[in-house]
C-alpha cells in the first residue's frame, strides 16, 4: 500500500507565492521504481488537468498556464515532489493533487488533494 500525503496550500493573495509538498510512503520497494511524479489541479465542474510533471531523471514539463510561474522539483531519496507556485492568479484557485507512477507497468497513486485559493 502506497500513500501520498500533501501539505501546503491555503489562502494566498494575487501575486503571492506558496509551496506544495507531497511525500510518498508505504510498501513501495515491492512495487518497483518510482517513475514520474507531478501535480494535477481541478476546479468544480471541470476535469482534472495536468499542470506539472517531473521524471525520475529530473526532466520537467509544464502546462502553458503555469509555465514560468510554477517550478516542480523532487527528492528521489525522500520520495518527495514539490511545487513552488509564484505570481499566483485568481484562476490558479483549485484543488491540487499530486501523483506518482510506480512500478512496471506503472500504476498511478494519488494524494488526497489540497486547496489553493488565490484571492484578496
Amino acid at each position: 500500500q502506497v500513500q501520498l500525503v500533501e501539505s501546503g496550500g491555503g489562502l494566498v493573495q494575487p501575486g503571492g507565492s506558496t509551496k506544495l509538498s507531497c511525500s510518498a510512503s508505504g510498501s513501495m520497494n515491492s512495487l518497483g521504481a518510482m517513475g514520474a511524479m507531478g501535480w494535477y489541479r481541478q476546479t468544480p465542474g471541470e476535469q482534472r488537468e495536468l499542470i506539472a510533471l517531473i521524471t525520475r531523471g529530473g526532466n520537467t514539463n509544464y502546462d502553458d498556464s503555469v509555465k514560468g510561474r510554477f517550478t516542480i522539483s523532487r527528492d528521489n531519496a525522500k520520495n518527495t515532489v514539490l511545487l513552488q507556485m509564484d505570481s499566483l492568479k485568481p484562476e490558479d484557485t483549485a484543488v491540487y493533487y499530486c501523483f506518482a507512477r510506480i512500478g512496471t507497468p506503472a500504476m498511478t497513486y494519488w494524494g488526497q488533494g489540497t486547496q489553493v485559493t488565490v484571492s484578496s
